[in-house]
């Protein structure tokens, strides 16, 4: 059973979740993503305006009149979320550790698909997929997925994203919009296994950070943990010019990456950890809507 601590987070999730979606995220979300395309339902008799592409010469040379075919938007999504489970992301300095951030994310997200009748799943990486859970509707479904989140026991501490990627597209056979939730501290590169797996479906990086992950606070000479490769090193974090190289590696690391998704297409979410991800969503969910209108 999913214990009460969990339970009580992911009831106040729904709440809140359900809320928004009455007053801001229903719109946005319907607005920001496309369906699986358009339907055929009917033709009727032309009407001053319609469109000539979509006349049916077949049927109008029948009925020696100009029909037309109609069409409906079909909606329904199937929406996946990729989520690190590598041990990287069991670090946060703010209250709030980056696998409980993705946690939180995959809830409001899941109960935001489910109240629009969307299919969701759940493909957990570190460096292989551990962990699948193929896409279904159903409230009981997203419980079901954070359930698995929430007690999966990690066969792999280290983290190989564009293996688990490219074996994702090899099992995803219908279009889908996959966000990819991590830290994106891996070594490998992973733009082969983004631009293979950005051909057949919409793909959004959902970048997490920390504060920490930029420097830390001068408290002197003390160990830092690194939980994949499970070695210790003590650091001097009154060392200025030590503190400034880490913070200029990670923000170059950072421009790489967004760099990197740019040139494959690839929308992205940053995430922080101990602040509100739903002014994220919000302020994402805008941006694609503003640029499907231009």
């Amino acid at each position: 059973m999913i214990s009460k601590d969990i339970l009580k987070k992911v009831k106040r999730i729904e709440i809140t979740t359900r809320r928004l979606v009455d007053t801001v995220l229903q719109g946005e979300y319907l607005s920001s993503f496309k369906g699986r395309g358009i339907e055929f339902t009917e033709v009727r008799e032309y009407s001053e305006g319609d469109d000539i592409r979509a006349i049916d010469w077949n049927v109008t040379a029948r009925m020696n009149s100009p029909f037309v075919k109609v069409f409906i938007e079909e909606r329904e999504l199937q929406v996946v979320f990729a989520g690190d489970l590598s041990s990287s992301l069991e670090f946060g300095t703010r209250q709030q550790l980056k696998s409980e951030l993705m946690f939180e994310f995959v809830a409001a997200m899941g109960f935001t698909a489910n109240l629009n009748n969307d299919r969701v799943g759940f493909a957990g990486f570190t460096d292989r997929i551990e962990k699948y859970i193929p896409p279904k509707k159903g409230k009981k479904h997203v419980f079901r997925i954070l359930r698995e989140m929430a007690y999966h026991k990690r066969m792999s501490n280290s983290t190989n994203i564009s293996d688990s990627l490219l074996l994702l597209s090899h099992i995803l056979k219908r279009r889908s919009t996959i966000f990819v939730i991590s830290d994106f501290y891996d070594e490998g590169d992973i733009s082969s296994a983004l631009k293979i797996l950005r051909h057949h479906h919409d793909v959004i990086a959902v970048i997490l950070r920390d504060e920490r992950d930029y420097g830390v606070p001068d408290i002197g000479y003390a160990p830092f943990y690194d939980p994949e490769t499970k070695r210790e090193i003590w650091l001097d974090t009154s060392d200025k010019k030590g503190a400034a190289a880490i913070k200029q590696a990670a923000e170059s690391r950072d421009r790489k990456l967004l760099s990197k998704l740019k040139k494959m297409g690839v929308d992205h979410i940053i995430l922080k950890c101990g602040e509100s991800y739903i002014n994220s969503i919000i302020s994402f969910f805008k941006l694609r809507e503003s640029r499907r209108l231009k």
